[in-house]
């Protein structure tokens, strides 16, 4: 157990039988009442961001996240299909657990699975990726009233806005957090 006044953000934690990883966290107290303990969090197995309160001092029960790399091997119709690197079992992870993610994942990429006791919770991104670029649009000589900018299609199957000068068959590096371009991938 550990006291509410020493939850940091990045902890992970479980109350009411939910798991959650604490976002931001701030006390408040005031001269006439007990402290006040309160933190947005992230529930982690619905992707849901509530707010949580404990008095000052209270107990909370921290939740120990395991981490395993496995590799991704496959889609089916509705799973992703991941191999554990060091015994070689397969597990399968629901499509619609995996919305985001799936767009920047591609075969044989090694990946974390975040898992709480034996239960999988999901993928643990990167914080870019590199991933080829498969179809862009042909630059517009001139075309820069507004942002430089083009859409490209990239292998995992996001579209993504680049710069003009990336073209066809370019590894670029999109930012993990909103699916943004960052940069062209070091070779």
């Amino acid at each position: 157990m550990i006291s509410s006044n020493d939850l940091k953000p990045g902890m992970t934690i479980q109350q009411d039988g939910e798991i959650y990883t604490i976002l931001e966290q701030s006390q408040n107290k005031t001269a006439r009442s007990a402290m006040v303990v309160k933190a947005k969090v992230r529930n982690l197995r619905t992707g849901a961001n509530v707010e949580l309160s404990w008095g000052g001092g209270d107990k909370v029960t921290p939740a120990l996240i395991d981490k395993r790399e496995m590799q991704y091997l496959y889609d089916t119709d509705e799973a992703l299909v991941f191999m554990d690197n060091e015994t070689y079992e397969q597990i399968e992870i629901a499509k619609e657990r995996l919305k985001w993610e799936i767009n920047f994942l591609k075969a044989n990429d090694n990946v974390n699975i975040s898992m709480y006791e034996s239960e999988i919770l999901g993928i643990i991104l990167p914080d870019k990726v590199a991933l080829r670029v498969v179809e862009c649009e042909p630059a517009v000589k001139g075309d820069t009233a507004t942002a430089a900018s083009k859409n490209a299609v990239v292998e995992s199957g996001l579209e993504v806005k680049v710069p003009l000068f990336i073209s066809q068959d370019e590894i670029i590096l999109i930012n993990t957090s909103d699916g943004k371009y960052s940069g062209r991938a070091k070779d």
